[in-house]
Formats: structure tokens, sequence, C-alpha cells
């Protein structure tokens, strides 16, 4: 039970990095670097901003998680297909979210307008912060499918409606922290490093959707049609 929870968790980190890396938040958390990197030359105001920022998402990911589990939890009707048809559900739902990732679905979802939201932002440590809640509620159709599709199933089924959000939240803001501090090392190592993840992005969105469609066959396989 122990080892299947802390599982979850490394789970729930994962899809917050995978997320933070993909096409939209990728865009979005280079904007936010490019935000707290106008205060290069004082760099705990940087480091701070990039806490504040990961905070942010953290904390808006966390309450989105929160509200969604408990609202499934308290419909009797929904709480009880869950339990009784949750891994039935679960596998197609794995293959639907695996499509997504290998851009075999498309899905449009509308944005909040982030760019200006990063020009109306307050400057210094509290605008950091208001970047990383308003960011995190600009879904695109990975992050999305993701959160909705991935994360909190998984939150529902360990009965973790905070913890597993807040980690899911870390890792989408992790760029961000890790890029602001290395800011007061030297900007161009961060530039090449944004870089790297442009070009790695790809090929990890692409396994981690194939692992998806390979477990929920399987999962569908098992609990739908009996076969294995």
């Amino acid at each position: 039970m122990i080892e299947s929870y802390w599982l979850g968790a490394i789970s729930a980190f994962w899809l917050g990095i995978l997320t933070s890396i993909s096409p939209c938040p990728l865009a979005t958390n280079i904007a936010a670097v490019t935000y707290i990197g106008r205060q290069v030359g004082a760099p705990w105001r940087v480091v701070g901003s990039g806490v504040a920022y990961a905070a942010g998402r953290m904390v808006t990911y966390a309450a989105l998680g929160a509200i969604l589990v408990a609202s499934i939890a308290s419909a009797s009707s929904v709480s009880d297909l869950l339990q009784s048809y949750a891994s039935k559900i679960l596998g197609p739902l794995l293959i639907l979210v695996g499509m997504v990732l290998l851009n075999l679905i498309s899905l449009r979802l509308p944005g909040l307008g982030a760019g200006k939201w990063q020009e109306r932002a307050a400057g210094g440590i509290w605008g950091a912060g208001l970047l990383g809640l308003v960011f995190a509620l600009s879904f695109c159709p990975v992050s999305a499918a993701l959160f909705f599709g991935s994360l909190i199933p998984l939150s529902v089924k360990q009965n973790s409606s905070v913890a597993y959000p807040l980690l899911y939240g870390l890792g989408t803001g992790l760029p961000v922290l890790v890029f602001g501090i290395a800011l007061g090392v030297g900007a161009r190592w961060v530039a090449q490093g944004l870089h790297r993840l442009t070009q790695i992005e790809r090929w990890l969105r692409y396994a981690t959707g194939a692992v998806f469609i390979g477990v929920g066959i399987y999962l569908s396989l098992v609990y739908i049609f009996g076969v294995l």
C-alpha cells in the first residue's frame, strides 16, 4: 500500500515535469524565465522569484485537485462508479491520453492570454507568484490531458487530493526554478538548457504516450475483455 502511494507520488511529479516541457507550457515557462531574468542584477531576487513562480503553480494545482477530487468523492454515484469500474475506465482513458501525447488526437482549448498577463503582472517576487498562478490555469491540450486525464484519476485512486497535485505543480514549475537559480551563474547556460529541453521534449512525450497506450491496452484486455 505504501509502495503504491509513493509510486503514485513519483508518477505525479513526472507528469508535472512532462507537462513543463511540452510545447505550450514550455513557452510560458520560457516567458517566466525571461520575466524573472530582468532582475539578474539581484541574484537572490531572481531565486526568490523562481520559488514564488513554482509556488504559484503548486498552489493553483493543489486547489484545483482538492476541489475536483472532493467533488468526485462527494458524488456517491460517481464515487461508486469509480470504485466499481476504475480499472475498466482507466484503460481507455490512458489510451486517449497517450493518443493526445502522440498527436493522434487534436484538441482545441481556450487560453487565458498568458502573454497579456505577463505584461500586466506586478514586478518582483509577488508578480512571479501571480504569473505562476495564471500560467497554471492556461491549459493547452497536452497539459489538460495530463492533469484531468491522468493526475486527477490517480489522485482519486490513491485518495490524495492535495499531495499529488502539489507534486505535479512542483514538476511544472521546476524548469523555471532551476533556470532562475542558474541565472545567478550565467544567462548563456540557461539559454543552452532551454534549447536542449526543446530538443528532447518530443521524444519524452512520445515515449510516455507509447507507454500510456501500452498500459491502457493491457488494462483494457484484462478488465474489459478478460483476455489475460
